[in-house]
């Protein structure tokens, strides 16, 4: 399980995105298939949404899964949330995960999303990447857990 408490960016209105790595963190290209929706609400009432959009999902891609987008630089802007991921040494089965974050976005909104899917690979995952689409973290805590 990994946990991102006030994930900043340096750079205004980018996403925060992850990979995965089965050789050591030489390469973040595992391959995976995915899905995204996410609920949204502006300070000032409205407007107010449940989306789901299908050009934020995978179908076998090795690019970088999207956490959040959107987030400022502001001081009042970063986002958190939680990973799971399931059994990431099985040498057997697929990898699934599943995402929950709140982030509060450059244009004044505040964006639950919910993502979820699989690395499509029987190899370990023994390496995970987390960066910014554009620029770097300027602040922020990822701490991992080990769950039995």
């Amino acid at each position: 399980m990994f946990k991102f408490i006030n994930m900043h960016p340096a750079t205004d209105n980018v996403s925060f995105q992850f990979n995965g790595s089965i050789d050591g963190g030489s390469n973040y290209n595992v391959t995976k298939t995915t899905t995204i929706f996410f609920g949204y609400h502006d300070e000032d009432g409205s407007p107010a949404a449940l989306s789901y959009v299908a050009g934020y999902d995978l179908a076998q891609s090795t690019s970088d899964q999207l956490i959040m987008e959107n987030l400022g630089n502001s001081n009042d802007e970063s986002g958190s949330g939680t990973l799971f991921l399931f059994s990431p040494s099985s040498d057997t089965f697929v990898k699934q995960f599943m995402v929950v974050t709140n982030g509060y976005a450059s244009y004044n909104y505040s964006q639950n999303y919910y993502t979820a899917g699989y690395f499509n690979t029987t190899s370990a995952i023994n390496a995970m990447t987390f960066k910014m689409s554009s620029g770097n973290i300027d602040s922020g805590t990822i701490k991992m857990y080990g769950i039995a």
